[in-house]
């Protein structure tokens, strides 16, 4: 017998929707990508229908809707932590129930609905979807219903979490709340404070060490005097104030060297405690495979010194590790529950979400007057004239096929260029991306090629880990400041098109590496349609965009038309915009 089970995180942060056909996963994609609102939390209703359409199938269909989390013991931890905020006015926002009754009324579905706690979502999304038979599982967030970090083990169809640390002590509060005293949105500026870090010091590691204290076991404590995420419109108290020194910085102020210097010590912190607790895990499980999940799981600096320094030989890491990928646990725990069957088959890659045809692009592209090539029927002249225009110092849009699952772009809605033009990475972060100068850019590599030019022996084909950069090339764009990279291994085998790309572009240059980064401007998601990508590529500095077979080239085209066709796509996009305030957690 087969089942069609829909997988759906919401309500939080990074709403998704996921589809499983009888073990396989089908599609995924998350919400933001249509309604244009970064780290949308809303009920996923457009990615819904894209699952179904993907699938194949109507509503009726649909054997399971697996829910990521337990609305009830949710409930009891908001109950806890956030008294002062129910009144009779606020508790029907509240109502556990509410979760089934909007996932009834507003998908129009009448069955079966099973839910999942938070932390074994992020489990079995990362496990059952490794290809490992057997392997511990760590997981770390800032909080699902009460768990903040748990520890499992992993084998066959079945995974057992056997300990856990509960609210209000949480490694991912930790980073947050350092994130948002460093004057950066909590849930999007983390990664930010992970780039910021190498350009500083550890000299506050003591001090940041005195906001935790690590037990024997797997668990850990916070020094709560230093927070004020449970009831306060900061995260912050005005104790870590005083014990840092220093003012907190105003948000788009200037960033000093102190900041980059707790940016580092925060840094150093993490990855002594999460290199700690794996070494127990290990010690607990005896297994040789790690598996993890959790939006600190995203922080691949130290993915890569667990692996490396940790006493693990394999590590596979959810690329969408924060609650959108909790979508894809959810739908593998009710598939295992209701067929009893092992997952049909493991994660090898992420282009899970939409994709559009010639005809469409055409269509859009004929009703902006635009100048462009079509090059269908023949990819190698395309792939030959855009490898030139990057030797030749052009920023690429590069739009093709099934966008990705998950916050990285892997060669399907990504911006490309030259990483040996010492100019690029200024150039992007300030007319391209509009972002800190001090971002870093990440490398994509064929795979064939990886170990000529990074320290890394295994395929890295998500983009979750970081190693030293040895080639003999000169390759500043994405080099990090202490010589690191965030990795993307390319091949034909998941992404031929892309793999294409990078040989036509060593063909020609000697180097088989592009710059990567996400196709969008700060603040925005990752573009999904090819009228996303249109505006994207008229609101920056972009030289060229390929969408699909059609090539764009900005040198050739009015820039009155432009400026016309901007006001139709970004005047659009600006209505959909929303404020992001500090997230309390609760």
């Amino acid at each position: 017998m087969s089942f069609n089970i829909i997988g759906i995180s919401a309500f939080y942060h990074d709403s998704a929707c996921c589809i499983l056909k009888d073990g396989i996963l089908e599609a995924a994609v998350q919400e933001e990508r249509f309604t244009r609102r970064k780290n949308e939390s809303a009920l996923p209703k457009q990615a819904f229908l894209y699952c179904l359409e993907e699938a194949k199938i109507s509503i009726n269909h649909i054997d399971c809707i697996a829910y990521y989390e337990d609305p009830v013991k949710k409930f009891a931890r908001q109950l806890w932590s956030g008294m002062d905020i129910i009144t009779s006015e606020t508790i029907h926002d509240f109502n556990p129930n509410q979760v089934e009754q909007q996932l009834r009324e507003e998908l129009g579905y009448k069955g079966l609905i099973k839910f999942y706690e938070h932390h074994m979502s992020h489990a079995a999304s990362s496990f059952f979807y490794s290809g490992f038979k057997e392997a511990a599982i760590l997981t770390i967030d800032g909080v699902g219903e009460w768990a903040t970090t748990t520890y499992g083990l992993g084998t066959g169809n079945r995974i057992e979490l056997f300990e856990e640390v509960s609210f209000p002590d949480s490694l991912g509060l930790l980073y947050s709340t350092i994130t948002n005293y460093l004057g950066f949105k909590v849930n999007s500026g983390e990664y930010k404070v992970m780039g910021l870090a190498p350009y500083g010091k550890p000299i506050y590691a003591d001090k940041v060490r005195t906001l935790i204290t690590s037990e024997n076991t797997g668990h850990y404590r916070l020094n709560l005097k230093y927070f004020d995420f449970m009831q306060g419109e900061r995260m912050y108290s005005d104790e870590l104030i005083e014990l840092f020194g220093l003012p907190p910085r105003i948000h788009e102020s200037e960033i000093t060297q102190e900041h980059k210097d707790i940016a580092k010590s925060l840094q150093i912190v993490l990855e002594e405690v999460l290199l700690e607790k794996a070494q127990y895990l290990h010690q607990k499980t005896g297994a040789r495979n790690l598996c993890m999940a959790g939006g600190v799981a995203l922080n691949c600096v130290a993915n890569g010194n667990i692996l490396r320094k940790g006493p693990f030989e394999r590590m596979f890491v959810q690329p969408a590790a924060n609650d959108a990928g909790c979508s894809l646990g959810a739908a593998a725990l009710a598939y295992i529950d209701l067929s009893n069957n092992d997952m049909k088959r493991p994660l090898t890659h992420v282009y899970l979400g939409p994709q559009f045809g010639a005809n469409s692009i055409e269509r859009l592209l004929q009703s902006t007057s635009l100048k462009y090539t079509d090059y269908r029927g023949n990819t190698n002249e395309l792939m030959h004239i855009t490898a030139k225009k990057l030797a030749a110092g052009k920023v690429i849009g590069w739009y093709n096929g099934r966008m990705e699952f998950g916050p990285r772009s892997l060669g399907a809605r990504s911006i490309l260029a030259d990483p040996r033009d010492p100019a690029m990475r200024d150039r992007i972060n300030a007319m391209v991306k509009k972002r800190e100068a001090f971002r870093p850019f990440a490398p994509a590599v064929l795979e064939s090629r990886m170990q000529e030019h990074f320290d890394l022996n295994h395929p890295s084909r998500f983009m979750l880990e970081t190693c030293q950069v040895i080639s003999s090339l000169y390759l500043p764009a994405i080099t990090h400041v202490d010589g690191s990279a965030r990795v993307q291994t390319v091949s034909r085998e998941t992404n031929a098109r892309f793999a294409d790309l990078l040989t036509a572009f060593d063909n020609i240059t000697g180097c088989p590496i592009l710059l990567n980064t996400s196709f969008n401007v700060r603040n925005e998601p990752i573009v999904n349609s090819p009228e996303d990508a249109l505006a994207c590529f008229i609101n920056t500095d972009i030289d060229c965009l390929i969408l699909e077979d059609f090539f764009i080239d900005i040198a050739n085209n009015d820039l009155s038309m432009l400026e016309m066709i901007q006001q139709n796509f970004i005047n659009a996009q600006e209505e959909n915009a929303i404020s992001v305030s500090v997230y309390t957690f609760i």
